[in-house]
């Protein structure tokens, strides 16, 4: 072990009525499903509710989401991953690499076809976090759910108003259950919540 994950002898990863909540957190808010609510929620707001920006929205989800998580099932389908969410950092490379691969094709076929420019500030804003997880993890484990979910409310507070930030202790959520599961360290959870709210921050208000 490199302090990618917990040893089995900390209490915070034994069994209990904790550990239960803290994977049922894990599994709502991973990333693939929050790229995906998140991507029909721009594409919906960008054509004001019409369904031409819910198709906006599903393509980008494809290319964002679906493509990289389909490719990670299939590797632990074939024993190449332990798990979903690739908790060892030495196995993360290679889907960051597919998933980069997945977006950034994504960005330029929604560039080609037109999509509106919340939907390709959203893509883009993905692609540049991939790019700062890829270059991470070469070295250290970062929550990527930590950094998903603060740049998810990032995005949302930007298009919606401020108002949403009372869902902000959600994110506290978000990263006790990561350390709880033993996942990920508290620093691990803050650093990655840093990076991806400091990524959205800054691309996707710029591109949109």
């Amino acid at each position: 072990m490199d302090g990618d994950l917990a040893t089995r002898d900390d209490p915070a990863v034994r069994p209990g009525p904790g550990r239960r909540l803290a994977r049922i957190v894990t599994e709502l808010t991973a990333p693939a499903v929050l790229v995906s609510l998140l991507s029909v929620m721009i594409g919906w707001h960008s054509a004001r509710g019409r369904y031409s920006g819910l198709a906006w929205g599903l393509l980008a989800a494809v290319f964002v989401s679906l493509i990289p998580l389909a490719y990670i099932v299939g590797g632990v389908r074939r024993g190449r991953l332990t798990d979903h969410h690739v908790r060892l950092r030495e196995q993360r490379r290679i889907p960051l690499l597919f998933g980069l691969g997945s977006v950034a094709a994504g960005l330029a076929l929604l560039a080609v076809l037109g999509a509106p420019r919340p939907v390709l500030a959203l893509v883009a804003a993905g692609l540049v976090g991939l790019v700062v997880a890829v270059t991470v993890s070469h070295w250290w484990k970062m929550s990527i759910h930590s950094a998903v979910a603060v740049g998810a409310l990032v995005v949302l507070v930007v298009t919606f108003g401020g108002h949403l930030l009372v869902a902000t202790p959600l994110l506290a959520l978000v990263g006790w259950a990561r350390v709880r599961l033993g996942d990920h360290t508290p620093i691990q959870v803050l650093a990655g919540g840093a990076l991806g709210g400091l990524v959205a921050a800054v691309v996707f208000p710029l591109l949109r």
